[in-house]
């Protein structure tokens, strides 16, 4: 079995992932913050990516987040072939390192098409990328039950994602130290925000199979545009966009005091010792 340092080269590019995951957050809800105050709508990650392109050192920006979703790519891959977070082999640790490659592969993705609108200054046709992907799969034979699978998955990862939050269950991956005890809140609201947005995404992705429509799938667009449809939905977009820039703390403070268990010293203590 490799020792604690084959893996330290790990680390600096968990770090370089979550930071861009930061960034990716800290650009989609605060351009839709932004835009609500302004009596716009809450932003998609494409449309955020096309407004920013435009802003002074837009392209920079996105570059990065192109680099940073990368690393977080290369991180969910490497931790989930050599288990560097010791999730195990049963079956529960399995589906978490299966849903780390999948999360993987959906950040390469975004990384991508950053980097896209940096060389084309182009933001898309305005269809979702996740209505995109479900018209594809529609199209091949038992595609609608294929779809409806993934759409439970989705609804299933937001719910662990609500689990993780109430069972503060992310503090046994943080370093404790002031930053973590103080901002423990604010990360459990933004692991909380981040879950619903993806537990309304997996409704929205299973009911495309029902339906049998493509279009009824969507991302963050669609989830900000569902709820300024409810009653006071400006308000509560404008929640969970301030939920989101909690979930961007969450991915910065990540990026600083993660612990990987092959990869770092054993005696560290953790944000949930710290609270024992």
């Amino acid at each position: 079995m490799a020792g604690q340092g084959d893996f330290d080269w790990a680390v600096p590019v968990m770090r370089t992932g979550y930071a861009g995951r930061a960034l990716v957050y800290i650009v989609v809800a605060g351009i839709s913050l932004w835009a609500i105050l302004h009596g716009g709508q809450g932003q998609g990650t494409s449309s955020a990516f096309a407004r920013l392109e435009s802003a002074p050192f837009g392209k920079v920006v996105l570059f990065a987040i192109f680099v940073g979703m990368v690393a977080y790519a290369i991180w969910r891959l490497v931790d989930a072939i050599w288990d560097l977070e010791t999730y195990g082999s049963d079956g529960e640790g399995m589906i978490a390192r299966v849903g780390m490659c999948v999360t993987g592969l959906i950040h390469l993705a975004i990384g991508i098409g950053a980097l896209l609108i940096v060389f084309t200054a182009s933001g898309g046709d305005g269809q979702s990328s996740i209505s995109k992907a479900a018209e594809v799969v529609l199209g091949w034979p038992g595609g609608r039950w294929i779809l409806g699978a993934m759409g439970l998955a989705t609804i299933g990862a937001g719910l662990y994602y609500g689990k993780k939050a109430y069972k503060r269950e992310y503090r046994k991956h943080l370093r404790s130290n002031e930053v973590t005890r103080r901002w423990d809140g604010l990360l459990r609201l933004g692991v909380l925000s981040q879950g619903f947005v993806v537990t309304v995404i997996g409704f929205f992705i299973f009911y495309a199979a029902w339906a049998y429509n493509s279009q009824s799938a969507g991302g963050l667009a669609e989830v900000f545009s569902w709820l300024s449809g409810q009653p006071y939905g400006q308000i509560l977009v404008g929640l969970l966009s301030l939920g989101l820039l909690c979930f961007a703390l969450f991915c910065a403070v990540n990026a600083g005091y993660r612990i990987v268990p092959r990869a770092s010293d054993p005696d560290i203590e953790t944000l949930k010792g710290a609270f024992s």
